[in-house]
């Protein structure tokens, strides 16, 4: 499980011996480049944990970052430095890829709190009938009805119009389920990023079962498209 490690520990520079945040890549007493960080991805990039976050100053400290990071700069450095640029420009790039995308932002942020999130939480095969969302029951059987019909018939060499408009139809109305499951789960990350223990743990379990929803939504689209597709 993430879990959020103090990135206040002070450690010592391995060039200056200067104590130092130990989520920092680089000393700020001698500017020495350091080991990976053991810190989460927001204090890589000096942030506080936040659900909303201004993803232009994200980027401007990605690009900041990545180009003290580039090994060009290390072609004369120690074997160990050289390790190091490469280490640390994997964890940027990650952290980067993480905390700029919605989703996958909140979903790292909840686990890093605990939160359990996830197919190996919530069961593989997530259009199995025995957890589709109550209010979808009907139509998600009728839609699996639809996406056999289309399969047994692509397998037969045959074209139903009707039944394709049908599918395509149910993925536009999924994809606004999708769009809806987004909504509300902007409108958590106030409750998270400026509530109180209490707000945030009320914040934390709608976001859990919402983003459980959308994984489910998200993987009936995929069926539908890959059908169609097919």
């Amino acid at each position: 499980m993430l879990k959020i490690l103090d990135s206040a520990v002070p450690i010592a520079c391995w060039s200056c011996t200067v104590a130092h945040n130990e989520s920092t890549l680089f000393c700020p007493h001698c500017s020495k480049i350091q080991p990976p960080p053991g810190a989460d991805y927001f204090s890589v990039f000096s942030l506080e944990p936040r659900l909303t976050l201004d993803l232009g100053m994200l980027e401007h400290q990605f690009h900041k970052l990545s180009r003290k990071l580039h090994p060009d700069r290390f072609a004369r450095a120690t074997p160990e430095e050289k390790e190091w640029s490469l280490a640390d420009t994997a964890l940027l790039n990650d952290a980067y890829r993480t905390l700029r995308d919605p989703i996958r932002r909140t979903e790292y942020l909840l686990k890093l709190h605990g939160a359990e999130i996830g197919e190996e939480h919530s069961g593989k095969g997530r259009t199995d009938p025995s957890r589709v969302p109550a209010d979808l029951l009907e139509e998600v059987f009728d839609l699996n009805m639809q996406l056999e019909e289309m399969r047994a018939a692509k397998k037969m060499g045959e074209e139903d119009p009707d039944l394709k408009q049908s599918l395509i139809a149910a993925k536009k109305k999924f994809d606004g389920l999708l769009d809806d499951v987004d909504q509300e789960l902007r409108a958590q990350w106030t409750a998270w990023d400026d509530g109180d223990a209490s707000a945030r743990s009320a914040a934390q379990k709608t976001m859990v079962a919402l983003l459980d929803r959308r994984r489910y939504l998200s993987n009936l689209v995929r069926d539908v498209t890959e059908t169609l597709e097919t």
